[in-house]
């Protein structure tokens, strides 16, 4: 005879980011909680990988997944992650911190005491933000963590976060603002600058990367 499970042993939150690599656009960072019924919905949604997913399906698969699970998005717009990451110096403590926010927002909502997140540093640095708020929960890191549905979900919303914030922002520029960090996202940086002025770049972009130097010497 089978040992029954635990009830909370499906229970668990998965939390992941977008925007991290993109020059232009947010940080955002989402934290989703999955029990047994909402995996099983996920499973028939086909959440996966929102990087094995195209941008318009993403955007449509994001609403059918905030419906069904408690959910927390955290988005850090340029201004604000410039500010913080001037203060923080460091990419790893910077998610930290959003993770630990994200987390820690849906915690307020659901009783949870297992979390899934990628590997990007050490869980010290996401678990004592979660301490100083007096919560505790048993975090796993993962290198591909994504294969998690809940750790998917996560990484579904926070991308059509990410996109939906990218397009408001191209247009109040009124220039399209590129993903990631090419020489098109350059072209475009300095579209914004003959257009706005070099201060409007620090609302649109994430300045310490090196994308900022390369635009800047273009410019001179």
């Amino acid at each position: 005879m089978a040992v029954p499970r635990p009830k909370n042993h499906i229970e668990r939150i998965g939390i992941d980011e977008s925007g991290k690599g993109d020059y232009f656009g947010p940080l955002v960072i989402a934290a989703v909680f999955v029990d047994a019924t909402t995996q099983g919905e996920l499973k028939l949604m086909a959440v996966r990988d929102s990087k094995k997913i195209s941008d318009g399906r993403i955007l449509e698969m994001a609403p059918d997944i905030k419906t069904i699970c408690p959910h927390s998005i955290i988005a850090i717009g340029p201004q604000k992650y410039n500010e913080l990451y001037a203060r923080i110096k460091n990419l790893n403590r910077l998610l930290a911190w959003g993770h630990a926010k994200a987390l820690e927002n849906l915690l307020e909502r659901v009783p949870c005491e297992r979390a899934i997140s990628d590997q990007f540093g050490n869980e010290r640095l996401i678990l004592n933000a979660l301490q100083d708020k007096g919560r505790t929960i048993v975090l796993e890191q993962r290198t591909k963590a994504e294969s998690d549905l809940a750790v998917a979900a996560a990484s579904i919303l926070a991308r059509a976060e990410f996109l939906l914030r990218l397009k408001r922002l191209s247009n109040e520029v009124g220039t399209t603002l590129p993903k990631g960090a090419s020489p098109t996202v350059e072209l475009a940086a300095r579209m914004v600058i003959k257009k706005h002025g070099q201060d409007r770049l620090g609302h649109v972009a994430k300045l310490h990367f090196k994308t900022t130097q390369a635009v800047l010497a273009g410019m001179t």
